[in-house]
């Protein structure tokens, strides 16, 4: 039973490991291939950005890679609780005027046949990117 938890714990955090290796690698569709195809992305802060459906991903980052080209993504931590993962990211790029920009937060995920099928997404913009104590 022991070695039954830890492989499920694995194939959770290789999911999310793979979609920071997607962002990473700033291919739209790679990041798009981390997702079932009946994904559905809840944002509790600003719930008119949910969605469902693998294009809409597809959509969304590849707006976003044109919009913050050199975007880097770190997964900070990751804990497991029953069939979810819940991990910290942090993201960082240039705004579309040149400055600064920071994204993080939590996010909670299911996962469905090794892709991401379902996250709570809490990430958002962090004020000043000078007064985070993360950031170098």
């Amino acid at each position: 039973m022991q070695s039954l938890r830890r492989s499920i714990s694995v194939h959770l955090i290789d999911a999310v490991g793979r979609l920071c290796d997607a962002i990473n690698s700033h291919s739209a569709q790679r990041v798009a291939d981390c997702f079932t195809a009946d994904y559905a992305a809840e944002v509790p802060h600003r719930p008119a950005e949910s969605f469902t459906g693998r294009e809409q991903v597809l959509t969304n980052w590849s707006l976003i890679f044109t919009r913050v080209p050199d975007l880097k993504a770190r997964i900070l931590r990751t804990a497991i609780a029953g069939s979810e993962v819940w991990s910290e990211w942090e993201m960082s790029g240039t705004s579309p005027e040149g400055l600064p920009a920071l994204l993080a937060g939590p996010v909670v995920m299911t996962v469905r046949d090794d892709r991401i099928n379902w996250p709570r997404f809490y990430v958002g913009p962090v004020s000043s990117v000078s007064s985070h104590p993360g950031k170098k």
